[in-house]
């Protein structure tokens, strides 16, 4: 990859866009491989509820933690080097963790792997710096079609490699087919990706963490980004923790029919964020597509919720991935349209750790709901919590309105 200003031809635009991609999809496929897996590996342990929420809160801790750090030194030494080294990190916890001897070693690993995985927002720099400002949402989409199409592949080839019967053994070949991907997806950045990154000559100095951050909170379309995320995410954690015990309570599914259904719902999300996004933002615009996609992910936890049966509530699971696959690459794209050039690793890096800071209480949360009020009582808490979402989506739809 390369600056858009050195892309002499559309092709060269078109071949390091195909490379982001295909690294994309790679990583997310291992990850995917793994998140569907992780509440029946705990439960191997003879882990309760929540103990296996606080492995997908040890992760989030780590990758918030990550996500600032990655974002602002992607900005300074290159979008390459950091990719290299967090993805190659990534591969070796996902090994680590097929031979982890008990509940507690799978915390510790969890929370490095979060550390390493916190990369995210170097992604979507990387996706920036080759896209000029025009394409951005649409690519954004294209963006969040990699992720849907890692998390169509690696849910399905967990979920029937995966043997519970054999306890945490039977999760080994799953894990290491998951470091696998990663082993794949660092060697893709090693041959093929080229740097992305602006001019270093361009760069600003190396300021604190907190100034960063109260730019950011102060801008009035970021700052509303940021809270848009953070509100959102808790309760998507919460129900991304809870789901298999969700299912396995109410309809008695394992591995292997989570493993489907994650499947399923990555081709929707693929073809949303592929296709779809792009087209609702040329035709009402971010904002307005954004509101849109928390109205759908609203209803679909609803849905969910109350369903007396597993198709109804795979319909619920559809109508929230709808939702997500428009809502989360518009949040993406309006910071990218908001933050100069320059800081733009480090503003999407502020609202990667602000949705991984979510992601450490959302589970916790989701996980006592579940044991102490009722295992559908994290959907309930979910769909409240688009409220506020969308009151200040509202609201960047106003200041981008008057922005324009």
């Amino acid at each position: 990859m390369s600056d858009p200003a050195h892309l002499a031809t559309p092709a060269e635009e078109r071949r390091a866009l195909i490379v982001l991609l295909s690294v994309i999809f790679l990583m997310i496929a291992g990850f995917g491989l793994v998140i569907p897996l992780l509440p029946f590996f705990a439960k191997a342990f003879n882990a309760p509820a929540w103990q296996v929420t606080l492995l997908f809160s040890a992760f989030s801790f780590g990758q918030f933690l990550g996500e600032p750090f990655w974002g602002r030194l992607s900005d300074r030494i290159g979008r390459k080097p950091v990719l290299i080294i967090t993805i190659a990190a990534v591969a070796l916890s996902y090994a680590a963790l097929a031979f982890a001897p008990n509940i507690a070693a799978a915390f510790a690993i969890r929370f490095v792997t979060g550390l390493f995985a916190g990369n995210i927002s170097t992604l979507q720099g990387a996706m920036a710096d080759i896209t000029p400002p025009e394409k951005r949402a649409a690519r954004m989409g294209l963006m969040g079609a990699a992720f849907s199409a890692g998390f169509t592949t690696g849910p399905a080839i967990g979920g029937l490699l995966a043997q519970p019967s054999r306890g945490a053994l039977g999760f080994q070949l799953p894990l290491l087919v998951a470091a696998g991907f990663a082993i794949a997806s660092t060697l893709a950045v090693v041959i093929f990706v080229r740097e992305s990154r602006p001019d270093p000559a361009n760069h600003r100095p190396h300021r604190p963490r907190i100034e960063g951050l109260k730019e950011a909170l102060a801008h009035v379309v970021i700052g509303r980004i940021l809270a848009i995320s953070f509100i959102v995410v808790i309760g998507f954690a919460g129900i991304e923790a809870t789901y298999g015990l969700w299912t396995q309570a109410r309809f008695g599914w394992g591995p292997r029919q989570i493993g489907l259904a994650f499947m399923m719902i990555g081709l929707l999300g693929a073809f949303c964020q592929g296709w779809l996004s792009g087209r609702l933002v040329r035709r009402y615009g971010e904002a307005r597509t954004l509101t849109g996609g928390l109205v759908f992910m609203g209803i679909g936890l609803v849905v969910q919720g109350i369903s007396p049966v597993w198709p109804v509530a795979i319909l619920g699971f559809a109508c929230v991935c709808l939702g997500q696959s428009i809502c989360f690459p518009n949040l993406t794209t309006l910071i990218s349209h908001a933050a100069p050039p320059d800081r733009q690793g480090e503003m999407l890096g502020l609202n990667m750790s602000g949705m991984a800071l979510a992601r450490i209480g959302g589970p916790v949360f989701a996980g006592w709901l579940f044991s102490s009020v009722a295992p559908g009582a994290p959907f309930a808490s979910a769909a409240l919590l688009i409220l506020p979402g969308l009151f200040f989506a509202a609201q960047v739809r106003q200041r981008v309105h008057a922005l324009a």
